[in-house]
């Protein structure tokens, strides 16, 4: 009978092994059920049988396929993408994927092509991305132009191609990126791009490749999505090649390595005969800059000057109404006034971030931005005593603002007066000084996100938060409450609208049971990194179906009173803990394994005692916690003894009694 047994298991085992080989490859990683694949840098020469059929996305980069021809991926024909970076990819045969007619997208990145035959990649009815950068290619002529009718993306980077002057009969009706960024391209003709004219708003890419001439009318009435030039030496043959031409975005920006000639007015002539909408000049260095360097940026509405050394814009830039987005930021302004804002009196977005000096904000600097929606200060080393309304005079329709990562600011009551449409406002990382028991936000009806996050707040004024009656997200992450607790009276009985709340890294130690009492729209409440004890959780019994995070707590033991308060949440992180595994903790722990789908993070919640346990998942615990066999012995013992002592006692009462009648 057992060898039969046996025998029985051993074909089960063996049928359940060959089940589970589409859905779980021995070598490729599964990451998408019977979908997606991943078999990078396996060293594989074949594709593994184990793969199943119904692949649609294969990434196969870093293994070594010489050749590949019809046979390689012919029965994975439900193939979508295809990855093969880097494979030693020498030749691609004829009708190599002439059965995958779902394939989009194919990914040839970094193989030293010799050979592709002209019918290599006929078959997919939507090839639409085609990626050969750095494939060794002198000559676009190499590219077969069979089955490219769909092609919407053509990347050529990093190789060794000097003329843009693609194949006869190329098509290029559906073409919307065209990359040629670090290759040797210097002179554009105007026969290169007259095979570009069926293509609409292209996005066309030349970083870094030094152009040196374009030839007169090479772009003429021509459109662009996007035209990138970054790296080229001399913008001046740039902007006159471009002239009669329309772009929507044109990247001239340099890199660190670089040599590139300073900027003058005279640069920029021939961008007064082309329509541009926006311009990137990051890194670039200004010689004698003045109005008139701005007097052909007059369509612009975008404008980045990013790391420009700038010091200071001149006074007097006129024709500036289009501009809606400004770019200031890694400059050298000592003081915001030093913009001349008023030279900008439509813009919406204004970004000086990262100001490599110390940032004055100055008093009605930006006054005249009455349309200003956007304004991003932070990393900028700004300090003030008494902010912000001087400083933000007239910004009302300002919605965004960020002053994080700055020197410590002084708040005065009802600070952002001047602002009363915010809605998002970022202080994180700025130690804020607030006069008490006043609100700097109490004009902020508006406001829905807010990050105080290590402001070094008083949390005792209760206060603080006055007059927010809109706002939805609050983060106080690192700021500590007095006595590591949050009270029952507290600053957040000022803002019932919440919906997420992030008080994690407060050193706090408890949390008083009705302390959230008055935050019932609250949904995500994160109170990881604290020292909370599983006593705190009896402050969440009112709120129900939220995220709950309490990661990398103190918490031990969880007692059963408070487990329907965990029952009622959707998800709850509990990972982290020095969680206690023992019998004093059984109901917690079966409460644990039966609520597993609420539960995230189970790789890292583990026992912390007893140290046998240790380090053991808590779902893999296994406690049996009843009455042994040995102390059911002593305990019908004792029961039998008291019996016996109680009869002994009874007769001996009664003996006494009779004995003295």
């Amino acid at each position: 009978m057992a060898p039969c047994v046996s025998c029985f298991l051993l074909v089960v085992l063996i049928s359940a092994g060959c089940k589970a080989i589409p859905s779980s490859d021995p070598t490729c990683t599964e990451k998408e059920g019977n979908r997606t694949y991943s078999c990078e840098n396996l060293g594989l020469r074949e594709i593994p049988d184990t793969l199943p059929n119904t692949t649609e996305v294969l990434e196969f980069s870093f293994n070594f396929l010489p050749t590949i021809q019809n046979t390689t991926f012919s029965r994975l024909i439900n193939l979508i993408f295809l990855d093969l970076t880097r494979c030693q990819i020498n030749w691609v045969h004829e009708d190599t994927f002439q059965s995958h007619h779902q394939l989009n997208t194919i990914v040839l990145t970094g193989n030293p092509l010799i050979f592709m035959a002209e019918t290599s990649l006929t078959g997919p009815k939507l090839l639409k991305h085609l990626f050969l950068t750095q494939t060794g290619i002198s000559n676009l002529e190499f590219i077969p132009v069979h089955n490219l009718e769909n092609l919407e993306s053509l990347h050529l980077g990093s190789n060794h191609i000097s003329s843009i002057n693609l194949p006869e009969n190329f098509p290029t009706q559906n073409l919307k990126v065209l990359d040629f960024q670090n290759n040797a391209i210097h002179y554009i003709s105007r026969k290169d791009t007259n095979a570009l004219e069926q293509a609409t708003n292209l996005s066309l890419n030349f970083n870094g490749n030094d152009i040196k001439g374009i030839e007169s009318g090479a772009f003429n009435s021509k459109i662009f999505q996007s035209l990138k030039f970054g790296g080229s030496l001399n913008l001046s043959i740039v902007f006159k090649g471009l002239q009669n031409c329309t772009i929507q975005s044109l990247w001239l920006g340099t890199f660190e390595d670089t040599d590139d000639q300073d900027l003058t007015s005279a640069t920029f002539e021939g961008l007064c005969d082309m329509s541009v909408e926006s311009i990137n000049l990051q890194k670039h260095r200004f010689n004698d800059l003045s109005s008139s360097t701005f007097q052909c940026f007059t369509q612009l509405q975008e404008l980045d000057l990013t790391a420009a050394h700038l010091k200071g814009l001149p006074s007097g830039i006129e024709g500036m109404n289009s501009l809606k987005k400004l770019v200031l930021n890694a400059n050298n302004f000592d003081q915001l006034c030093q913009i001349n804002a008023a030279s900008f009196p439509s813009l919406r977005e204004l970004y000086i971030k990262g100001n490599m000096r110390k940032l004055d904000l100055g008093t009605r600097c930006l006054e005249k931005l009455e349309t200003l929606q956007k304004l991003d200060l932070s990393h900028s080393d700004i300090e003030a005593s008494d902010c912000c309304n001087l400083q933000l005079k007239n910004l009302r329709h300002l919605q965004y603002l960020n002053l994080s990562y700055n020197e410590p600011l002084g708040l005065e009551d009802q600070a952002f007066k001047e602002c009363p449409q915010l809605e998002l406002l970022d202080l994180a990382f700025t130690h804020l000084r607030v006069k008490a028991p006043h609100s700097p936000f109490q004009s902020l009806h508006l406001l829905q996100v807010l990050n105080l996050s290590h402001c070094l707040l008083d949390t005792s004024n209760q206060h603080l938060l006055a007059g927010l009656r809109g706002l939805r997200h609050l983060n106080l992450q690192g700021n500590s409450f007095q006595d590591g607790s949050i009270s029952k009276t507290n600053l957040l009985q000022t803002v019932g609208s919440l919906e997420i709340l992030i008080l994690s890294s407060c050193n706090l130690l408890s949390i008083d049971q009705q302390a959230f009492q008055g935050l019932g729209n609250v949904n995500h409440l994160d109170l990881s990194y604290n020292s909370l004890t599983g006593d705190s959780i009896d402050a969440l019994n009112h709120l129900k179906g939220i995220y709950l995070n309490l990661a990398s707590n103190n918490i031990r033991i969880i007692p059963p009173h408070l487990l329907p308060a965990l029952s009622q949440q959707s998800t709850i992180n509990l990972s982290h803990n020095p969680l206690d595994c023992t019998c004093s903790n059984i109901h917690f722990i079966t409460w644990y394994k039966e609520n597993l789908h609420k539960l995230e993070d189970l790789e890292e919640t583990t026992c912390a005692n007893p140290p046998s346990l240790r380090g053991m998942k808590l779902s893999s615990v296994k406690l049996h916690c009843g009455i042994t066999g040995m102390g059911i012995f002593f305990i019908v013992v004792f029961v039998f003894s008291l019996i016996l002592l109680l009869i002994f006692s009874v007769k001996f009462i009664l003996r006494w009694k009779y004995q003295h009648i």
